[in-house]
């Protein structure tokens, strides 16, 4: 009886760390971990929107300018953004794509892969980003756009050209600490508001996917909201 116990416990651990790797993450793409919602359901952009301007300028808006644009913005993505077995392709034309839905703070998944000489980013609450790129000296996950707060990763992580890379993203307040493939890059460093740099950067705001003109692909997108303190 005692062998019996041991053998299904040991076959129940067996299938726990079968399905879920480093950060509780799940080995079946596109399925949240425990605690997390999916951004991305892996068949269409549900959830997902055109950029239309940004922060100041989309609040400086009337709802139906903002309605009118916004429309135009979707129709604009649609050309440009794809899903593609599983994957978000982006053809390398086009604006950002967007979360239809605003957060404040939140810890997320992303994975993202680039061909050579790629360049795109995450942007936080409608700000500029947790910087992706073809950039061996430097690295990705750093928060390009600072000026006065640290700007680079700590380290390089990133995988080879044309393979998946893993973040991990915190955003607690105006601080954002980054895991780029389970390696710490961006340790609670303040974020600032690239759009408006007398102020701190926005309480809430969309999550965008951002692109520099070349081919991108993302899966795996999943956030889960913080109480906020």
């Amino acid at each position: 009886m005692t062998i019996h116990k041991s053998l299904v416990a040991f076959v129940l651990i067996l299938i726990a760390s079968l399905a879920f790797g480093d950060d509780n993450k799940p080995t079946a793409d596109n399925t949240p971990p425990p605690g997390f919602v999916a951004l991305f359901n892996g068949k269409d952009l549900t959830g997902w929107k055109g950029l239309v301007e940004n922060p100041p300028k989309r609040a400086a808006m009337s709802p139906d300018e903002l309605a009118e644009k916004q429309k135009a913005a979707d129709e604009d993505m649609r050309k440009h953004w794809k899903v593609e077995d599983g994957v978000i392709a982006f053809d390398g034309k086009g604006k950002a794509l967007c979360t239809t839905k605003d957060y404040g703070d939140f810890e997320m998944m992303v994975d993202w892969k680039i061909e050579k000489g790629g360049d795109s980013g995450i942007y936080l609450r409608g700000s500029p980003q947790v910087q992706i790129w073809d950039r061996p000296d430097i690295g990705s996950g750093g928060l390009f756009n600072n000026k006065i707060n640290p700007a680079n990763p700590t380290k390089v992580a990133d995988k080879p050209v044309g393979e998946w890379n893993h973040f991990r993203i915190k955003m607690v307040g105006d601080k954002v600490t980054v895991w780029l493939n389970d390696e710490l890059v961006v340790d609670n460093v303040t974020m600032e508001n690239y759009w408006e740099r007398d102020k701190p950067i926005y309480p809430t705001g969309q999550i965008e996917l951002q692109n520099h003109n070349s081919p991108l692909f993302f899966k795996n997108i999943y956030i889960k909201e913080l109480p906020t303190q």
